[in-house]
């Protein structure tokens, strides 16, 4: 295994996949407006668990992975990434 996370992170595209989706116990809905990531021993991560997890496995991540982690900041960017994940889907709304 070479040294690049890329090589460890397998991407899903969950376009048409909404039955897989609900085996791993993930709403559909959801997938859409929230990062869900499965590790190693196959339990599912979501929003700001998963990208910690992701964070964790690049090496010069893993600070910036701690601090998302620390009691304090984490409520606060948790708010944050609702807040982002809202006004985007606003925004497709009226795209479309």
């Amino acid at each position: 295994m070479s040294g690049d996370a890329g090589d460890r992170v397998c991407w899903f595209d969950i376009t048409g996949q909404e039955d897989r989706l609900r085996e791993l116990g993930i709403d559909p809905e959801k997938a859409l407006t929230e990062l869900h990531v499965q590790d190693e021993s196959g339990r599912i991560h979501a929003e700001l668990d998963a990208y910690i997890l992701l964070l964790r496995k690049v090496p010069a991540l893993r600070p910036l992975a701690w601090v998302i982690g620390l009691p304090v900041i984490r409520p606060l960017l948790a708010r944050l990434y609702h807040r982002q994940v809202n006004r985007r889907l606003r925004k497709r709304k009226n795209f479309l």
